[in-house]
């Protein structure tokens, strides 16, 4: 038996880990209780995570889908050949751009995985990127370019110090603090309340969150942005305005305080449910406090005005003095200012537009809502290759049964994962990765580049337990993917040849059995080139390092990267965009009655991952259901586990109803991620009973945000009714259109 300290790599806690193997294989799990940072805490998924690594059906092989439908081991020779010689042929034929890759969730987790496969992209000469951020949170990314001139100036709250916390649309208990690593969520929040904080959540629901500490207020789903407006106008009203700090490091107020002008609190509390009394002494407790914040997470980002709503929230933390000070709101720096470098060398800063809708990138992506589109329509630039990396597109993206059928349409779908899951089970090629455990690593992009990090750290990780079979990092799948494409990753020769020179002589000093590029040398490269310690030196501090502390007044003078080094309160692009409040008011005033339908998390649950693992499913958590308030249930008629139908215009899913008294009145509430039946490789997900609850989502240009390619996946108004039928899973688990077109 062999002790090895690591840190998570499935969500920003990034919770530091005692990891027992045996051999080559994990045994236990457990927390470092020496962290410097997380102390002691992890949640429960990360200490099953083995669990998934370790599973029968983790892929081993490179896999190829014949021509009767089926998958047959090939070599890694013959996989790389085969796809590099079909991206040749579209590359040369219909342009580079028929080329194009989705960048999943878990390819954010690590260090190298992203960055080389934007690299073998950029070698393509192709712009048709899209990531799962257009899913979840590209509006923040989209904001902080217009507001503070770069997409990656991520402000967060001071939680150490705030003496009033607003949170909207989040639920930290359960989904933990969305970009910044605050590890034990539940004890963070119960020492705000010690220490007299004012803490408020703002949800449709009485989240875990709110049952722990503070106060906890309902709003309607999808009306979030009329709250901020509201929250502005009354802000203005009871004099919160820092004017010292507007004059000297904003632009546009007046424009702001304009627009506010007509959103007085007993206005929309008509459409919030929020009455304008408690909204008053919200705004009153904001106020009085030396140092507060607003925050907001994915229930605001998706909500179908996500982009304005957090534009309200920062224009708020800016002219009340609360941004970049203590107790208010923060912007940490990582290991090098990845702001000013980002600006410097137009890093993730691209100006292009999308074929289909004309969307601006963001964050140098495109929307993944329009990616069925850019499949089916023909013309110039069509669609007609994708890799998927990290990221499993056909449970987690709006309208996924149409999305299904785009990708039948492909000439090319190459998936790299740890399963074959739902995407990978409609793939050409799957190719199997390594995992988290499997690899050597630094915090991600977040803490390492942004310093996004409630307690400043850094710390280093050698592999645990080797590959299986002949499982491969990403980076050197995708330098050798370069390589066969006739391509320079990077579109560098001399980076190709580089990369490919370390890696065979890597591959000779390690032994046969280890193929690929040295992960630990690139690290200690990246940490020395930012005049770090070294990797080595890094592994001596099993528990973690702690780096400077984060410094309130740091951000203001020296890290606003717009033209003129001011905050941009009213950029033109959003102001232009507001101006679909007065029709949204007015939908939202006419849907009144309707049911709205929101997401809900698990504890046991990440997104679609862990629904492999047979622990995570037992005693009766094989599925998802129906949340209503129990009112809601007696007026449907539906009893306890009755099925019923939800429905939109873009399909219907049938799903069992439970009660849940914590859920404001015309509010349904299903968990997402589910949806499993058809994975191929998923052989314990692929018998449970949830359905997925995207399908009800819309795609297209006409059904995203405008501004940030954001979908609208919470909010939704959606349809009702006692199921007359019985449950018959379906390879989604839903009755779809789609499905019933094909």
């Amino acid at each position: 038996m062999k002790k090895h300290h690591t840190f998570c790599r499935i969500c920003e806690s990034l919770c530091g880990l005692e990891v027992v193997t045996d051999g080559d294989k994990v045994v236990s799990v457990a927390p470092d209780p020496n962290h410097v940072a997380t102390e002691g805490f992890s949640c429960v998924k990360g200490l099953r995570q083995h669990e998934m690594y370790q599973s029968p059906d983790r892929l081993k092989y490179p896999l190829k889908r014949m021509d009767d439908g089926n998958y047959e081991r090939i070599s890694w020779e013959q996989a790389i050949s085969e796809i590099g010689a079909k991206v040749r042929k579209l590359r040369s034929d219909d342009g580079p751009d028929s080329i194009g890759m989705y960048v999943g969730t878990a390819a954010g987790f690590g260090v190298l995985h992203p960055v080389f496969a934007q690299g073998f992209m950029t070698g393509i000469g192709s712009k048709s990127m899209y990531a799962s951020a257009t899913q979840d949170c590209s509006n923040k990314f989209a904001v902080s370019r217009h507001m503070y001139g770069f997409p990656f100036t991520l402000p967060f709250p001071d939680l150490e110090n705030t003496e009033c916390l607003i949170v909207v649309g989040a639920n930290p208990v359960i989904s933990k603090w969305s970009f910044l690593q605050v590890p034990n969520p539940i004890e963070k929040l119960r020492q705000l309340e010690r220490r007299g904080a004012k803490l408020y959540f703002v949800d449709p629901r009485k989240t875990e969150s709110a049952q722990v500490a503070g106060s906890h207020v309902f709003i309607r789903p999808g009306t979030d942005v009329f709250f901020y407006l509201s929250f502005l106008h009354e802000l203005i009203e009871q004099g919160g305005v820092d004017r010292d700090q507007v004059s000297s490091w904003t632009e546009g107020f007046d424009s702001l305080k304009e627009l506010a002008t007509n959103w007085p609190a007993n206005r929309t509390e008509a459409v919030t449910g929020i009455p304008a009394d408690v909204l008053s002494r919200m705004v009153a407790d904001y106020i009085s406090a030396d140092g507060a914040a607003l925050y907001c997470s994915t229930g605001v980002n998706m909500g179908g005005n996500g982009t304005l709503a957090f534009w309200i929230q920062e224009s708020i933390n800016a002219i009340s003095g609360n941004l970049d000070r203590k107790g208010g709101t923060l912007v940490g720096k990582g290991i090098i200012d990845f702001i000013k470098f980002g600006v410097k060398n137009g890093v993730l800063m691209r100006d292009d537009t999308s074929r289909v809708g004309n969307f601006s990138a963001v964050n140098d992506a495109f929307p993944g809502g329009i990616m069925a589109d850019e499949i089916l329509t023909p013309g110039d630039r069509q669609l007609k290759a994708l890799f998927v990396t990290g990221g499993n597109p056909l449970i987690t993206m709006a309208n996924s049964g149409r999305l299904r059928k785009a990708f039948r349409k492909l000439e090319l779908l190459v998936t790299l994962d740890i399963y074959q899951n739902e995407t990978s089970s409609e793939a050409h090629y799957v190719l199997p990765c390594t995992d988290p455990l499997q690899r050597p690593d630094l915090p991600f992009i977040f803490p390492l580049m942004l310093g996004l990090q409630m307690k400043p750290y850094l710390q280093a990780t050698r592999a645990i337990v080797p590959p299986e079979g002949e499982q491969r990092d990403e980076a050197s799948i995708y330098l050798d993917l370069a390589r066969a494409s006739g391509v320079s990753i990077f579109d560098s020769a001399v980076a190709q040849r580089f990369f490919e020179f370390t890696a065979a002589f890597h591959s000779r000093v390690k032994g046969k059995k280890i193929r690929g590029i040295p992960q630990e040398s690139y690290l200690n490269g990246l940490l020395r080139l930012s005049r770090q310690k070294s990797f080595k030196n890094l592994l001596k501090h099993q528990h973690g390092i702690e780096r400077e502390p984060h410094k309130p007044g740091s951000f203001l003078r020296k890290r606003v990267m717009t033209p003129d080094g001011k905050i941009q309160l009213a950029p033109e692009i959003l102001l232009s965009y507001a101006s679909k409040l007065e029709t949204d008011f007015k939908a939202e005033e006419k849907m009144a009655g309707e049911f709205k339908l929101i997401t809900k998390r698990a504890v046991t649950t990440h997104n679609s991952w862990t629904h492999n693992i047979p622990r995570m499913i037992a005693k009766g958590r094989d599925t998802n259901y129906a949340y209503f308030n129990p009112l809601d249930m007696d007026a449907l008629g539906v009893e306890e586990l009755d099925l019923v139908d939800i429905s939109t215009d873009a399909a219907t899913i049938r799903i069992q109803a439970k009660a849940l008294d914590t859920l404001m009145p015309k509010t349904v509430a299903v968990p997402h991620g589910w949806g499993h039946q058809h994975a191929r490789g998923l052989s314990v997900a692929n018998k449970t009973r949830g359905v997925n609850v995207n399908l009800l989502a819309k795609d297209g240009p006409d059904n995203i945000d405008r501004v940030s390619g954001m979908a609208h996946l919470t909010g939704i108004p959606v349809r009702i009714r006692k199921s007359d039928g019985d449950f018959q899973p379906t390879w989604s688990g839903i009755n779809s259109k789609i499905e019933h077109e094909e």
